[in-house]
């Protein structure tokens, strides 16, 4: 049954990444009126403010392969525990990063929920990147480039066990949709781990909707509904200049709106996150703007 109550938890979290700024994501999002916005479209909404996270200033990097590794899986820990709260009361945690690595956190809470009853949850993964690097392939060691590979069973033990059991979602129900820039070594983990992965000359090739229609059957195939990751360089820098890792040549802004209108009109996604927003490098906010657009057309938004 879809959940008519929405939980907002803000993840400011820019351990994972080299650029600063990702951090006020969740409040440039709700400088963008995302609550009111929601609400607009019928939902009951609760903003369930932000979980802790610590400041880079305030530790050593650590592990060069993985840096900040031990504050990013703190920071993961607290924020399963809320969302797993939030889908205990029926509502559907809409978390805001921060950078990606938040994921683990995300996908965690939800996949524990679903596992105590004995259910799966699938993955769309909708990003630029891969983010299926590990310590020993990263060429940068920042974990925003690792956390899809920890969720499905590969990486540091401190992310990929957080759940308490790996791979947090199965391979097979996990899907990249806008892929266009892959780390050489990473590579390989994406081609032989099991996910599906459609590259940006797929949409091209197949158009949006073909993709999306597969990418929604494969999350939801044996599962209970899916979990939808919005990193917001999916979209193309032109239309969503303030993010975290801009690559050319992303979704346009129809796409994009068609992707997320999909996954609405198929009733499965039970949990949603939007990350990567960055407003240091942002214009007027209006990648921040743009997100809540999404947002509401992933909840129901319609024209007609």
């Amino acid at each position: 049954m879809p959940r008519t109550h929405i939980a907002i938890i803000g993840a400011p979290l820019d351990l994972g990444g080299a650029r600063r700024g990702v951090d006020m994501g969740p409040s440039a999002v709700r400088v963008a009126n995302l609550n009111d916005r929601v609400a607009g479209l019928g939902y009951e909404v609760e903003d369930w403010g932000n979980i802790p996270v610590e400041q880079k200033e305030s530790w050593p990097e650590g592990e060069a392969h993985a840096k900040y590794l031990p504050q990013i899986a703190d920071a993961c820990a607290a924020l399963s525990s809320r969302v797993h709260e939030a889908l205990g009361k029926m509502l559907l945690p809409l978390v805001l990063g921060g950078d990606h690595s938040v994921a683990v956190g995300t996908v965690s809470g939800v996949s524990r929920f679903f596992r105590a009853q004995s259910k799966r949850v699938g993955l769309i993964w909708l990003d630029a990147h891969a983010d299926m690097n590990t310590p020993d392939s990263s060429p940068s060691g920042n974990v925003h480039g690792m956390p899809l590979a920890c969720i499905v069973g590969m990486g540091p033990e401190a992310l990929t066990d957080l759940a308490g059991y790996h791979p947090i979602v199965d391979p097979r129900n996990t899907v990249i949709v806008g892929l266009r820039d892959v780390d050489q070594m990473e590579k390989p983990h994406v081609r032989d781990s099991g996910i599906r992965a459609f590259t940006m000359r797929d949409i091209d090739e197949r158009g949006l909707r073909s993709v999306m229609d597969e990418a929604i059957r494969l999350a939801s195939d044996g599962t209970s509904g899916f979990h939808l990751s919005l990193d917001m360089d999916f979209v193309d820098p032109n239309d969503a200049p303030g993010v975290g890792t801009p690559v050319r040549g992303g979704a346009t802004y129809r796409e994009a709106h068609l992707a997320m209108e999909m996954i609405c009109d198929s009733r499965r996604m039970v949990s949603m996150e939007v990350v990567e927003v960055n407003p240091v490098i942002d214009e007027h906010n209006r990648t921040a703007d743009f997100a809540v657009e999404l947002v509401m057309s992933g909840l129901g938004k319609r024209i007609l």
